[in-house]
């Protein structure tokens, strides 16, 4: 791993866009300690101090801790995350998307507008139910969050709320272009893994305050290596398809006639589906929090982690998404059409139409394996610590993003690597369920 890293940095392009990637990362970082005007910071943290294990906690675990202290950059990447599911879904109802998304270069860039404009939209609305939900939230000690309740306040946290995600949306996308790995994700990652030393510091105090034994902190670390390692395993494995290629002759030269294989990614959405379930749940869970109505409570206490419904819609969220995502992202018809035009086929299959049906069967089994782990690694370890009252970064879907993103990024690194020669992270200069 050492000399992996050894050996980014003799290439010039790559240690750029590491450096490009580190400084963006930071200046976002130094964007969460900026505090939105109006706001009592320490009414603001007491108030989290209590509302730390529930739909708040999660809100500020994703944003890096920005909502805690109310910062410009509170709202986080989630409007943007939650425009992107919306038109995803658009493109597969509205014949217009839909032609945009099959036109290549442009139309990506037509729907990535979309994407933008609907994030505004969103983090307008969101921030607009924030800044009057803080009007009425009374802190411990008994007085209130905001210096100044009205529009005047309403109006600058909509604007400030509105302009920082809107940077940060264009930071990730500057870190996709010119960084490396997936913009978006390492903000998420950046925000998530800032988190990682106060709570362990937090837990270190229950220790020593007698709220968590010493056998309960013990239980936690083996589920967190327990979960890292399979995590690393499940991302890892693939499904491989035998595809032979028949013998061609171009000129007086022949081709083909060799074996390979069509590797097919167990959990081939990755951190995706957690992420954009998570972002769906927190949006009338928080909006519900801060309206002063009976059902408004209602829901909101329904809609916490840990709740059974929640736990249930969050499962059935990720299952859709898997499958969702996966559709988009892999198209089985395409593949088949590209596998028959180099003479390539799978044994025993006709190449076409059943060749990309065999496909399809394939992958909706698979899918439906990664999306069970998924599934499996977001609930269940998050129903163990609640048990326990741990702080919200030990749960399964923040383990799952941390890992996830770093998995795809030292991949990209190394695939960087490899193809200017230089040896990768792992031995023999591949990672494993990358070989072949």
């Amino acid at each position: 791993m050492t000399t992996g890293f050894s050996n980014a940095l003799r290439v010039e392009e790559l240690k750029k866009r590491l450096l490009f990637t580190a400084g963006m990362l930071a200046v976002y970082r130094i964007g969460v300690a900026i505090p939105t005007p109006g706001i009592d910071g320490k009414a603001m943290q007491a108030f989290f101090e209590e509302a730390k294990n529930n739909m708040f906690g999660l809100v500020n675990l994703f944003s890096g801790g920005a909502l805690e202290r109310f910062s410009i950059f509170a709202l986080g990447i989630m409007p943007y995350i939650s425009a992107s599911i919306i038109i995803q879904l658009l493109t597969v109802v509205v014949p217009t998307l839909e032609r945009l998304s099959k036109e290549g270069e442009a139309g990506r860039r037509k729907i990535t507008q979309y994407t933008r404009y609907g994030t505004v939209a969103l983090a307008l609305i969101q921030s607009l139910f924030i800044s009057i939900g803080l009007e009425q939230i009374q802190a411990p000690g008994g007085g209130g969050v905001v210096y100044s309740p009205g529009w005047d306040f309403r109006l600058m946290s909509m604007i400030t709320l509105t302009s920082g995600t809107a940077f940060i949306m264009w930071l990730g996308e500057q870190v996709t272009e010119r960084g490396i790995g997936n913009g978006i994700s390492l903000v998420i990652f950046a925000g998530i893994a800032a988190s990682l030393p106060s709570a362990v510091v937090t837990t270190f105090q229950f220790m020593n305050e007698g709220e968590l034994s010493l056998f309960v902190v013990l239980l936690v670390v083996v589920v967190m290596v327990a979960v890292i390692a399979g995590i690393i395993f499940v991302e890892r494995g693939q499904r491989r398809i035998p595809v032979q290629y028949a013998k061609r002759v171009v000129g007086r030269r022949m081709y083909g006639g060799q074996s390979s294989h069509l590797p097919l990614k167990i959990n081939t959405a990755g951190v995706i589906p957690p992420i954009f379930a998570s972002s769906i749940l927190i949006f009338p869970g928080t909006i519900a929090s801060f309206v002063q109505h009976p059902w408004a409570d209602r829901a909101a206490e329904l809609l916490t982690p840990g709740n059974l419904l929640y736990n249930v819609i969050y499962v059935a969220l990720i299952i859709f998404f898997c499958y969702f995502y996966t559709a988009v992202t892999f198209d089985p018809v395409d593949v088949a059409e590209n596998m028959k035009k180099f003479g390539g086929y799978i044994p025993g299959i006709r190449p076409g139409k059943r060749t990309a049906d065999f496909i399809d069967r394939i992958l909706t089994r698979i899918t439906l394996g990664g999306a069970i782990y998924i599934s499996a690694v977001c609930v269940l370890p998050e129903l163990l610590i609640r048990q326990f009252n741990v702080p919200f970064f030990f749960g399964g879907t923040a383990l799952l993003i941390v890992v996830g993103v770093a998995l795809d990024t030292v991949a990209q690194m190394e695939t960087h690597l490899l193809t200017r020669n230089y040896e990768g992270f792992m031995k023999r200069g591949r990672l494993r369920g990358r070989r072949g």
